[in-house]
């Protein structure tokens, strides 16, 4: 069993109760709008971090984080990417077993086609009413589980 920590829309604002909840993961995957490349940096003292681009993320520091990556984990290939809506494959034919996003604030998990889709909300400034959360996949062989985690804040 191995745990990655799924955080996304930090904005340039990473909470330690954030920190606190991804602590223990194995790796650590950003779905976007990170905000700022310290977030990045403090994200690794946890684990290692693979982040994508979002549509926020346009200063010359975020050139080089791709729009979209696969993360690969034993036999278990997850597809991230910023904005669900842009997602340009099948997840399915493609083999991927989830598929990790941002962008709308709204921590959602659900199964399609036997892939995982996984948003694990915003961590970043509340807005509106929404709840501020993280995320955890659990990777168990080629099963995928998921964890919406809200932050007391």
């Amino acid at each position: 069993m191995t745990v990655l920590g799924v955080i996304s829309d930090t904005h340039g604002l990473l909470r330690p109760e954030a920190m606190d909840a991804l602590r223990g993961s194995a790796h650590i995957l950003h779905a976007g709008d990170i905000g700022a490349p310290e977030i990045l940096d403090e994200l690794r003292q946890i684990a290692p971090v693979t982040a994508v681009r979002g549509n926020v993320d346009r200063d010359s520091w975020a050139r080089d984080i791709a729009a979209t990556e696969v993360f690969q984990l034993g036999g278990v290939s997850i597809y991230m990417l910023h904005i669900l809506g842009e997602l340009d494959l099948k997840p399915e034919a493609s083999g991927f077993g989830a598929v990790v996003y941002g962008h709308s604030h709204v921590p959602k998990m659900e199964t399609k086609n036997g892939v995982r889709y996984f948003n694990p909300g915003s961590a970043g400034p509340r807005r509106f009413k929404l709840p501020v959360t993280v995320g955890k996949l659990i990777v168990e062989g080629a099963v995928v589980r998921g964890e919406i985690v809200r932050l007391n804040v």
